[in-house]
């Protein structure tokens, strides 16, 4: 079955009907999230200072894992396909593809003129590479997990890549964004990336950031628009909102309300629909969260309207697992099963009844660059000490919380966001008990199973129905405290034109440019 770029694809319009009507909550009036304005000289011009609020956990696209990594790698790698602002898949390396109707056979067409930023033309043997890398089949160490089902990466001509997999899914296409390399450049990756995108790699300084540079030779015409971008990591909100005012930075994602309101007469202030959910996540396997009366309660205890009004200014979507409502064929309201203000009574009880009607301690790590769950964490420590939950924050530096917490899982609470890629299953995938990415030690044999028919189904409308089944189960059975998608509220200096919002997490810096 054909699966051009030039027209959308019917899965990608399932996926993302809901994705291309979600508005625009403030600011910019543009329906894209785009700025207006025109670069009438069409030349690239000047330094774009873009403040982050984490370093970079690796250099090599296959093994980053943070998604504040993955949204400035996305300037220097490509993968065959990738998304565009309005959530469709279009092409990159590859200028077209072919899927069977068996769904175990993707033929993807090159494009022509592609080149790496070490000035050597992009062939089949360097795509063979980079998937056989990704899916294991180079050393048995698959780095994309979903990129395991591959069995084979045949090349057909010079032009032509031939990708069979053993069984047929619906989402795998999305896994396609998976960054092209050189052939046989795996090794230097971390110290020497190479990719095709609209920026090249110049240098980066841990703690201090990463520098790139435009791409002459960019198959885009017309792309990048600036000579540099610096990613400057900046951990702390008041020294963001520093250098915001100070003109240092020039644009900054991610903010709370009270950096909005402080920023909104001398920047571009404005509110896109996130990709982010935002929890308290629960460590399963800890006590006396193991209990899943103790991680109900604690559901009972919060209230998401408040915490939603005072850190996001009521712009957030309050939600109750791990699903983006924005995917509504495959999204199910269960706000209702333990109410989005506090019930403290329900809450006192089921203490009492797992044997902690005293109350208990309870320490929440969360990673201190980010204001956004710090705030909401001041919020959390109060609600939950209403029904006797002697909570505190451990705030930790950002590779301090990966190492411990999401990569070894030592600790009892967290609050910070997980996003989401282009497949309503990702969220979802990762709540698997055998899964590397289930950081909350979530454990049930019911969602394993419904979990595997979701993948096995061609059925879109059955495969949103186990979805959402699934999404019932993390919630009755209190696997974190889901609170909210909240709002991207990003500042951008006024002379900053043509940045562009994205359904997923990126940072697009080709389209900006300076007005006059």
């Amino acid at each position: 079955m054909k699966r051009g770029f030039h027209m959308k694809k019917k899965l990608c319009g399932l996926l993302f009907t809901a994705l291309l009507t979600m508005a625009v909550l403030g600011g910019c009036a543009d329906g894209t999230g785009e700025s207006s304005g025109d670069n009438s000289s069409g030349e690239p011009k000047g330094s774009i200072v873009v403040g982050i609020q984490q370093d970079i956990d690796s250099l090599d696209p296959h093994k980053a894992t943070a998604a504040g990594t993955k949204e400035i790698l996305f300037n220097i790698f490509e993968g065959l396909v990738k998304p565009d602002e309005n959530g469709n898949l279009i092409g990159a390396v590859a200028s077209d593809y072919t899927i069977s109707q068996d769904g175990l056979v993707y033929t993807f067409t090159l494009r022509e003129n592609v080149k790496f930023h070490n000035g050597n033309a992009v062939t089949a043997e360097d795509v063979k590479y980079s998937l056989e890398r990704v899916s294991g089949l180079l050393d048995g160490t698959p780095l994309i997990s979903t990129l395991s089902a591959i069995q084979s990466v045949d090349i057909v001509d010079e032009k032509t890549v031939q990708v069979t997999v053993g069984s047929a899914n619906t989402e795998l296409i999305y896994s396609f964004v998976a960054s092209i390399i050189p052939a046989g450049s795996g090794e230097s990756a971390e110290a020497n990336p190479v990719g095709t995108g609209p920026f090249s790699f110049v240098s980066y300084k841990p703690l201090e950031g990463i520098v790139l540079a435009k791409f002459a030779d960019y198959w885009q015409e017309g792309l990048p628009q600036v000579d540099e971008v610096n990613f400057k990591i900046v951990n702390s909100a008041d020294t963001a909102l520093m250098e915001l005012q100070g003109g240092t930075i020039d644009l900054y994602a991610y903010l709370t309300d009270s950096q909005a309101q402080a920023l909104k007469n001398s920047h571009q202030v404005i509110a896109s629909p996130s990709n982010v959910v935002q929890a308290l996540f629960l460590n399963n396997a800890v006590a006396p969260l193991d209990d899943v009366r103790v991680r109900q309660a604690i559901l009972y205890a919060l209230d998401k309207e408040q915490i939603n009004d005072f850190v996001g200014g009521g712009a957030g979507t309050l939600i109750s697992s791990a699903m983006l409502p924005t995917l509504k064929e495959n999204y199910v309201d269960l706000n209702d099963t333990y109410g989005t203000t506090a019930n403290v009574e329900k809450a006192k009880e089921l203490l009492a009844d797992a044997g902690y009607a005293d109350g208990f301690d309870l320490e929440i790590a969360i990673p201190s660059n980010y204001e956004f769950h710090m705030q909401t964490g001041e919020v959390v420590v109060e609600q939950l000490k209403a029904v006797g939950i002697n909570a505190t924050i451990q705030a930790m530096e950002w590779g301090t919380w990966l190492d411990e917490v999401y990569n070894g899982r030592k600790y009892t609470a967290t609050i910070s966001g997980i996003t989401c890629d282009m497949t309503p299953g990702y969220l979802l995938n990762r709540f698997q008990t055998t899964s590397k990415k289930n950081f909350i030690n979530f454990a049930n044999e019911a969602y394993d199973a419904l979990y595997l028919k979701a993948q096995e189904t061609l059925d879109l409308t059955e495969k949103a129905e186990y979805y959402k089944q699934l999404q019932k189960i993390l919630c009755d059975e209190a696997g974190s405290a889901f609170l909210q998608v909240p709002a991207n509220m990003t500042a951008i200096n006024k002379d900053l034109m043509g940045y562009k919002f994205y359904p997923v997490y990126v940072q697009d810096m080709s389209t900006v440019y300076f007005q006059k």
